[in-house]
C-alpha cells in the first residue's frame, strides 16, 4: 500500500497510452467458415484504416488475401458491411476506392468482375450452379437519389455491371439462396422506415437464368422489423421478427410463420450494416444463436425438432456475427475483461478459442475498470440503462474526500447500443482517474421494440434526459463529482451531446465527434439511407420544420454556457463538415472556450492511427485546461479559443 501515490483524479499516470492503443488495436469483423477455412476482416489503423481480408487454414496459419492497395469495404448505404463472399475458396470482394467487385481464386491475384461505373455492391451470395452472384446493387449513375435493387452478376466477370432482378422499393438487403437454388429470399423496405422500424420478407422463384418469377411477401410490414432470413439445409426459411415487441426466431412452415422460442429477448440487431448474423445452422437439427437480455448477450443451441433452447456457457457478455459448421460455431465476442475477438467455439466441449483479438494488449487487471450494469430512474417514471466504470489504477489513489470527474458517453445511431466489452479507449480515461458512464438511453436496441421506440418523435429529448439523469443518479449516490460532469459522443451521440450542453444546465464541458448540430441540414443534405430517418425520430420534414429548428444546437448557442471541443473528418458524407465548422465559429463568437480539430481525408468515424491518437490526447488536454489538473505525461497542445 505504501507504493500507492496520492494524486488528483485526471492526473494519474497510466500505461494505457494513445500510442499503445493505436499501435496494437485493430477492428475485426465478418467472420465466417468456408469448408475447413475461416475468414475475417481486419481494419488496421496503421495502414490508414485499410480493411484486409484474412484467411486462417486448418493448421492455424493465417494469410492476408487482399494485398495493398485493396481495401475490402463497400459504400452501399455509406455504412457498408457484407463486403465479401466466399464459396469453396473463391472470394468476391468490394474494393473501397473504385467500389468495383473483384474475384480471388485460390492462389491467384484479384481480378475485376464489374466495370468502371457509379455502381456499388454489397451482401453478395454465390450461386455456384448458375455461376452467378445475387447481391444488393446501389446505382449512382442517374440524377437525384441513388437507386437500390437486387441484381445478378456473372461471377466470372460482368461488363454490364449486373442485371436487375428485383426493383421498385427504396431499399433491399439479405438476398439468400435456397440450398437447391430454386428460390431467393430477401428483405426490402421504403422511406421513411429504417430496417429496425419495418421491413418485408419476400420469397421469389428463380428460373434457369437466375431471374425472379413468382414472388410473395410472407412476413413483415411497416410496423414489423424482419431480420436475417436464412435457409435451413433442408430448404426451410427461418427469420427473426419483432411482431411481439421482441426480435424472436421464426420459420415459414405450412404457409404460416411459426414462433420457435418466444421470449422477452432480442435475437435481432439494428441493420446499420449488411451481413449481420445472430444465428447459423450447425446442422439441419441444430441452430447456434445469440440473444440479448438486459443488455447482455447469451449463446444458445436450438433444436429445430423439439424446439428446446439450451444456453451454452461462455465467458462473453457481447456476441455477434455468428457462423457455424458441424461441431463448431464462430463469432465475434467480448467481455468486461476481454476485447472483441474472433472466437471459435467447440460445441462438444464448450471450449472457446480466441483466433484474433481486436486489441492484443495484455492489460494488467490493476489498470482495468470492469463495467457495471446499472439501471436508473428517468423521466415519466421510467428507467434507463448504462454501463458504469469507476476510476482504476493500481498505482494511484485520490486525496481523501475527492470524487472523480464523470465522463458520460452517448453512443451513435441513435439506434445502437453499448456493450460491456473491454475497450482500451474507455480504459484510457478510467486509468487516469475519470469515472465513465456509457448510457444506453431510450432508443437503444437490446431492450425490446417499446424501449427502442421511446425515441420516436423525441430525439434530442429522451436521449438527453437519460444522459442527464444517469449523471445525476451517480452524483446522488456519491460516486462522482457533480461539479465535474463531462459528456461526449460521435455522430448521433454528438447530436445528443450538443443538445445536453445547449439545452440542459448540468454538464461543465463536452466533446462532439462529427456530431449533428443542425437537424435541418441533416434532413436536406445527407445520404439516401438516412435521408428520411428523422421523419420518425423528429417529425416529417418540412411539415414539422419548427421541431428541426428548436432541437438544433446551432440556433441556440446563446444558451450554451460551457467549454466545447469538436472533432470532424473533412470527407464525412453523413454529417457534413460545415455543421461542426459553424458550431465552432458560433461558440467562439460567444466567447466560450472552444477548440476544433478537422482531420483531412477522414470520413464518418476516424480510421487512421495518427488521428485516433490525436483526438484522444487532444480531448484529455482540453479537459485538463478546463478543470485545471496537471497531466502525468506531456500531450501535444491544442489551440483553445477564449481560454
Amino acid at each position: 500500500m505504501s507504493d500507492i501515490r496520492i494524486a488528483p483524479y485526471g492526473s494519474w499516470k497510466s500505461p494505457i497510452s494513445s500510442d499503445l492503443i493505436v499501435a496494437e488495436s485493430i477492428g475485426v469483423g465478418g467472420p465466417r467458415f468456408d469448408r475447413d477455412d475461416i475468414y475475417w476482416i481486419e481494419q488496421r489503423p496503421n495502414e490508414g484504416g485499410r480493411l484486409v481480408l484474412v484467411r486462417r487454414t486448418p493448421d492455424g496459419g493465417t494469410v492476408d488475401l487482399t494485398p495493398q492497395p485493396y481495401n475490402v469495404r463497400t459504400r452501399v448505404h455509406e455504412y457498408g458491411g457484407g463486403a465479401y463472399a466466399v464459396s469453396d475458396g473463391v472470394v468476391i470482394f468490394a474494393n473501397f476506392s473504385d467500389q468495383r467487385l473483384y474475384r480471388l481464386d485460390p492462389g491467384g491475384a484479384p481480378r475485376l468482375v464489374t466495370p468502371e461505373a457509379a455502381l456499388r455492391y454489397a451482401d453478395a451470395v454465390f450461386d455456384r450452379g448458375r455461376n452467378l452472384l445475387f447481391c444488393v446493387r446501389e446505382d449512382h449513375r442517374g440524377p437525384g437519389e441513388a437507386v437500390n435493387t437486387l441484381a445478378k452478376v456473372k461471377a466470372g466477370g460482368d461488363e454490364s455491371g449486373g442485371e436487375v432482378i428485383v426493383s421498385g422499393n427504396d431499399f433491399y438487403a439479405s438476398p439468400r439462396l435456397s440450398p437447391d437454388g430454386s428460390r431467393l429470399a430477401w428483405l426490402t423496405w421504403n422511406h421513411p422506415n429504417m430496417p429496425w422500424d419495418g421491413t418485408e420478407l419476400w420469397v421469389g422463384e428463380l428460373d434457369e437464368g437466375g431471374s425472379i418469377g413468382r414472388a410473395q411477401c410472407i412476413a413483415g410490414g411497416r410496423a414489423e422489423s424482419i431480420f436475417q432470413p436464412e435457409w435451413s439445409p433442408g430448404g426451410v426459411l427461418y427469420f427473426v421478427s419483432d411482431r411481439t415487441g421482441w426480435w424472436n426466431l421464426y420459420r415459414w412452415h405450412a404457409g404460416r410463420a411459426e414462433a420457435l422460442c418466444p421470449m422477452e429477448a432480442e435475437f435481432g440487431q439494428p441493420q446499420w450494416v449488411f451481413g449481420m448474423s445472430t444465428y447459423a445452422f450447425e446442422s439441419a437439427a441444430r441452430i447456434v444463436c445469440t440473444y440479448t437480455q438486459a443488455g447482455v448477450s447469451h449463446l444458445a443451441s436450438l433444436d429445430t425438432v423439439s424446439l428446446e433452447l439450451k444456453e451454452l456457457a461462455t465467458p462473453y457478455t457481447a456476441i455477434r456475427e455468428v457462423s457455424a459448421v458441424r461441431g463448431h460455431a464462430l463469432f465475434l465476442a467480448g467481455s468486461p475483461t476481454e476485447a472483441t475477438s474472433v472466437v471459435r467455439f467447440d460445441l462438444a466441449t464448450g471450449q472457446a478459442e480466441v483466433l484474433r483479438r481486436s486489441n492484443p494488449i495484455d492489460l494488467d487487471p490493476g489498470y482495468v475498470s470492469v463495467a457495471q450494469q446499472i439501471e436508473f430512474p428517468t423521466e415519466a417514471g421510467l428507467t434507463a440503462f448504462g454501463l458504469f466504470y469507476r476510476p482504476q489504477n493500481r498505482d494511484f489513489a485520490a486525496p481523501e474526500g475527492e470524487r472523480p470527474p464523470l465522463l458520460v458517453l452517448s453512443h451513435g445511431g441513435p439506434t445502437g447500443a453499448s456493450d460491456a466489452v473491454l475497450d482500451a479507449g474507455i480504459q484510457y480515461w478510467t486509468s487516469r482517474g475519470f469515472a465513465v458512464l456509457d448510457v444506453n438511453y431510450g432508443g437503444s436496441t437490446g431492450y425490446g421494440r417499446a424501449y427502442r421506440q421511446r425515441l420516436n418523435d423525441n430525439w434530442g429529448i429522451v436521449d438527453a434526459d437519460d444522459c442527464v439523469n444517469g449523471a445525476r443518479h451517480l452524483v446522488g449516490t456519491g460516486e462522482v463529482d457533480g461539479e465535474r460532469l463531462l459528456i461526449k459522443g460521435g455522430s448521433a451521440g454528438g447530436f445528443t451531446t450538443l443538445c445536453v450542453l445547449t439545452f440542459r444546465d448540468v454538464f461543465k464541458a463536452g466533446a462532439s465527434y462529427y456530431g449533428v448540430a443542425d437537424l435541418e441540414a441533416l434532413a436536406t443534405d445527407t445520404h439516401k439511407f438516412e435521408s428520411r430517418y428523422l421523419d420518425n425520430l423528429v417529425g416529417p420534414y418540412p411539415a414539422r420544420r419548427d421541431l428541426y429548428l428548436e432541437r438544433s444546437a446551432i440556433h441556440f448557442t446563446d444558451r450554451l454556457a460551457c467549454p466545447l471541443i469538436l472533432f470532424q473528418g473533412s470527407e464525412d458524407p453523413v454529417v457534413l463538415p460545415n455543421q461542426s465548422r459553424k458550431m465552432y465559429e458560433s461558440v467562439k463568437a460567444k466567447g466560450l472556450p472552444v477548440a476544433y480539430l478537422e482531420f483531412e481525408g477522414e470520413q464518418h468515424g476516424f480510421r487512421k492511427a495518427e488521428n485516433i491518437k490525436r483526438s484522444l490526447d487532444a480531448e484529455l488536454y482540453f479537459y485538463s485546461k478546463v478543470f485545471g489538473f496537471e497531466l502525468a505525461d506531456p500531450v501535444e497542445p491544442v489551440a483553445i479559443e477564449n481560454l
